[in-house]
């Protein structure tokens, strides 16, 4: 990809997962499409669990082949309450053979996705990568202009804004952020173990927040364990037998003997939402978009429809001879991405203030609701299909 061309119908800024995919999907879709982001190397060792419609849509960028051999699939969830309260929760399973999928999702790290990303992104005619990053973003009638760090100029008729939870192109769009701190942060860090996982992800539900072994290729889990801050620090300075020692107790030894892998990250948890998700030629897409805390992997999955949605949008608009940057569009995506977003931020946050909030008289009824959960069948697959993909979709 080369610079052919300062006036683009999209430049998406950020170039994390769902940046990229905003701008493959765009160049796929008929726009000439800038991508603003530095190529900076990958070394962090998380990952993400892609699930139903990510993974549909990564095979229609033809990203997926690139990187599915890395990827571990996602065949049954199980739900398991260790909060040792005094009425607790029966163990809730999913297995995605009651809906007739041959996997929920898959596990994949971070590194490997963005590989293939970066791969196809490179092939693209109409997708023009700037090795570089915005340092002004202005907002006029007919266009943004945009200054980056290196003093490059360039304007386009739409702004992807993919720039994190900082996002300057909210800010350019004067879009106020509602945030709420959790108090809780994830660990995450990477294991490998003795027994197999067989395919089966393991959420136990702790006072503190859940702690969640996601299977990996091999006998290798990702773990995701959120407590209070001190003491997610404290654990993550413990020694490598420490925390192996740590994690297998933790886990009650469902995998048996674990062996903790080098890279251990921290993550302060929040909720945030912006009071609008596109205006003035802004469309935000990603963290820019919805910060939540990592329950029921959604975060990503979110940023992925976000990235379909706006390169839907923005493709009809200009194979039709209309501007993907008017205020039509950017309505129509403000109310495509809102009912998923909120009703995924609620339905997560209801889920985590369950397991924080010890008030006795709670307790049963989060018990019984998930008793009825795991016992009623229609209830069950309802919600699995419906944290795949909503169904409105």
């Amino acid at each position: 990809m080369t610079d052919a061309s300062t006036l683009f119908d999209v430049s998406v800024i950020g170039g994390g997962p769902a940046g990229l995919a905003a701008g493959i999907a765009l160049a796929r879709a008929g726009a000439r499409t800038a991508l603003l982001a530095r190529r900076l190397p990958y070394a962090d060792n998380r990952t993400t669990a892609l699930l139903g419609a990510s993974v549909d849509l990564l095979e229609n960028l033809d990203v997926w082949p690139r990187c599915r051999d890395k990827a571990a699939a996602l065949e049954v969830m199980r739900l398991v309450d260790d909060t040792g309260r005094l009425f607790r929760s029966p163990e809730v399973r999913f297995s995605c053979h009651e809906i007739a999928l041959d996997a929920f999702g898959y596990n994949i790290d971070n590194r490997s996705l963005m590989l293939a990303l970066e791969a196809r992104a490179a092939e693209l005619p109409d997708l023009v990568r700037f090795d570089d990053e915005a340092e002004n973003v202005v907002i006029e009638a007919d266009d943004v202009a945009i200054r980056t760090a290196s003093g490059q100029f360039l304007t386009a008729r739409l702004v992807v804004g993919a720039d994190g939870r900082h996002s300057l192109c909210r800010e350019a769009a004067g879009i106020a952020v509602t945030r709420r701190e959790l108090m809780q942060t994830a660990l995450t860090f990477n294991v490998s173990h003795a027994r197999p996982h067989r395919n089966v992800s393991t959420e136990f539900h702790t006072p503190h927040g859940p702690c969640v072994f996601v299977p990996l290729p091999g006998n290798r889990s990702s773990i995701v364990w959120v407590s209070a801050p001190a003491e997610a620090e404290r654990i993550r300075g413990l020694s490598d037998e420490d925390l192996s020692a740590a994690i297998e107790k933790q886990s009650h030894s469902i995998l048996g003997r674990m062996t903790v892998e080098p890279g251990r990250n921290l993550f302060p948890l929040a909720i945030e939402r912006p009071n609008s998700f596109a205006r003035d030629r802004i469309a935000l897409v990603g963290e820019a978009a919805h910060v939540l805390p990592p329950i029921g992997a959604q975060g990503l999955n979110l940023g992925l429809r976000d990235a379909a949605d706006i390169a839907r949008l923005a493709g009809e608009a200009i194979a039709s001879g209309r501007d993907p940057g008017a205020a039509d569009v950017l309505k129509h995506y403000d109310r495509a991405r809102r009912p998923d977003i909120l009703s995924r931020t609620f339905a997560i946050d209801i889920a985590n203030r369950s397991l924080l909030n010890d008030f006795l008289p709670l307790q049963p009824v989060r018990a019984i609701g998930m008793h009825l959960l795991g016992a009623i069948g229609p209830l069950r697959r309802f919600a699995m299909r419906e944290g795949l993909t909503p169904t409105w979709r």
